[in-house]
């Protein structure tokens, strides 16, 4: 095609690191149409998986992004640490950094004889921001659920899932 003739193409990843002036970017430079908003809130959260509470606070951080749904960020004391299992699992976020997993592992039923049951783990359900850009620095250690795959309850009331690509 003649209009690409003088036109070179450089993927992403073929760099080490790209930047926006000083400020490092991940995945790909940001959509000035695209945007998150993160904000602090008092109201309750509990979180179930297969109906097992993992999680409870009174607080948390909202974070708003064009195009999904509400993310709810619950402090890492929030979660019952007995359920959580470091994942492998990396993904990077142009708006928020580099992302890092936990699976939940859940008994599946309980023996009547107190011994540990069947397990069930729910592979990267949760993830959270060790060191997150400047602009999403409110939510760094946070824990944030898919609230496509668990129950979320917001203020005494059940959360209809949202449905997006990541179920």
């Amino acid at each position: 095609r003649e209009e690409l003739a003088e036109m070179v193409r450089v993927e992403f990843a073929a760099a080490d690191a790209w930047f926006e002036e000083d400020e490092r970017i991940y995945v790909h430079p940001k959509d000035p149409f695209k945007r998150i908003e993160i904000l602090p809130s008092i109201r309750a959260i509990r979180v179930f998986i297969e109906g097992k509470l993992v999680a409870s606070t009174p607080s948390s951080y909202h974070l708003y992004e064009t195009g999904l749904p509400c993310r709810y960020y619950l402090p890492a004391t929030a979660v019952d640490p007995s359920v959580l299992r470091e994942s492998r699992t990396s993904t990077q976020c142009p708006y928020k950094g580099v992302a890092n997993y936990y699976d939940v592992v859940l008994k599946k039923k309980e023996d009547g004889d107190g011994e540990d049951g069947e397990k069930e783990t729910f592979k990267d359900i949760i993830w959270y921001y060790r060191n997150p850009t400047q602009e999403s620095s409110r939510i760094a250690g946070y824990l944030c659920f898919y609230n496509e795959k668990v129950d979320i309850e917001l203020d005494g009331k059940i959360l209809e899932r949202p449905k997006t690509h990541f179920v």
